[in-house]
């Protein structure tokens, strides 16, 4: 599987959501949330099964959910360990920070 073959899904739901990548028939990544009540997203974990790990994928699904804040107007908190870690590292993200 290359980059133009990954498609990111959003399934958002009232409370809560995910991104998703499905990655075979049988495998997917994703990048679950939760919403509070003040309209952040709470990104609490992210996963990619390990035949798919060191491709860029969960990166990918941390990318997209920066992007849909900026075109949404909200803010992320991170909570997932590995997208703290990407916070870290792009400091031009600090305005979608919540």
């Amino acid at each position: 599987m290359n980059d133009n073959e990954m498609t990111i899904q959003r399934e958002d739901g009232a409370t809560d959501g995910r991104y998703v990548i499905k990655l075979s028939p049988t495998a997917e990544a994703e990048m679950t949330y939760r919403k509070t009540d003040r309209g952040i997203m709470v990104i609490d974990h992210t996963g990619v099964p390990p035949e798919f790990q060191g491709r860029g994928i969960a990166a990918k699904l941390v990318e997209n959910a920066v992007s849909d804040a900026r075109s949404n107007h909200f803010k992320i908190t991170p909570v997932c360990p590995y997208v703290v870690n990407q916070f870290r590292r792009h400091a031009n993200w600090s305005d979608i920070k919540a």
